[in-house]
């Protein structure tokens, strides 16, 4: 099974691109973020047609989130818990069902944070407090479970092109990493890094001063994996040639294959 992340940064403006990539990469589950329009604005036909299953989280002109799927799609849930009074639409998971028993999959697009410190930043710890908490009640269940998605968290200065330039960024902050740290310690595996310890593994580059031209990125979408997913890992990889075509997001997808 093949499952992928991808911050696609308007849907409307990356249907095109998706589709494309859809046919090639044939993923199994897509977790995408930033879909930018309300449920009812998703364009579903073309990815229906290519045989997904789609369950939407959505908001207008902000965040987003959203499932697509070969399997079907059941006991799907909006909104991280923790904090009624959350109306941003960050987190969506769901059951799909397999040939070898059930699957959790989540995808979450956790909060910028900046400018750093201040109510944005305060915002993005306590979500990641709340993601802790429900990955901790979700583990316990002991079933194969990915969260996949944008973290706005680059884990390790292995992961960004200028650890210098990022020191006063909350996406590079210590209290950032720390809580990166929480979630993989309750026996998380983050994906990319269980198969390389490579350097320029990058999912993001900025728009701005020829980033993607130079390769000066940062490592922020990723796959964490419950241990009876991670024990099915057997390939990862990140389709860089994304960020070069036409039309394409500041990310790039992500995926693993799990022998599920």
């Amino acid at each position: 099974m093949r499952i992928a992340t991808w911050n696609v940064n308007s849907i409307k403006q990356r249907v095109e691109p998706l589709v494309k990539w859809l046919g090639e990469r044939k993923p199994d589950i897509v977790c995408l973020q930033e879909i930018k329009c309300v449920d009812e604005a998703f364009p579903r036909e073309p990815i229906e047609a290519l045989g997904y299953n789609i369950a939407t989280h959505g908001q207008k002109a902000y965040n987003g989130v959203a499932l697509l799927s070969k399997f079907p799609l059941e006991e799907v849930s909006s909104g991280l818990p923790g904090d009624d009074l959350d109306e941003h639409a960050r987190f969506i998971e769901a059951i799909v069902s397999t040939g070898k028993g059930a699957l959790r999959v989540a995808s979450i697009y956790l909060p910028n944070g900046n400018p750093a410190p201040g109510d944005k930043y305060t915002y993005k710890l306590k979500w990641m407090e709340r993601l802790y908490q429900f990955a901790l009640e979700r583990l316990v269940l002991e079933e194969p479970m990915v969260l996949a998605g944008d973290y706005n968290a680059i884990p390790t200065p292995d992961d960004v092109h200028d650890p210098k330039l990022w020191v006063n960024d909350a996406l590079f902050l210590p209290d950032t990493r720390a809580k990166w740290r929480m979630l993989t310690s309750l026996g998380l595996t983050d994906a990319i890094r269980a198969t390389s310890d490579d350097p320029g593994l990058y999912t993001f580059w900025d728009y701005q001063a020829g980033a993607f031209q130079k390769n000066n990125g940062i490592r922020i979408d990723h796959l964490l994996l419950s241990p009876q997913a991670a024990d099915k890992l057997t390939a990862t990889g990140i389709d860089k040639q994304m960020r070069g075509g036409e039309k394409p997001s500041d990310h790039v997808p992500v995926w693993i294959d799990l022998d599920l």
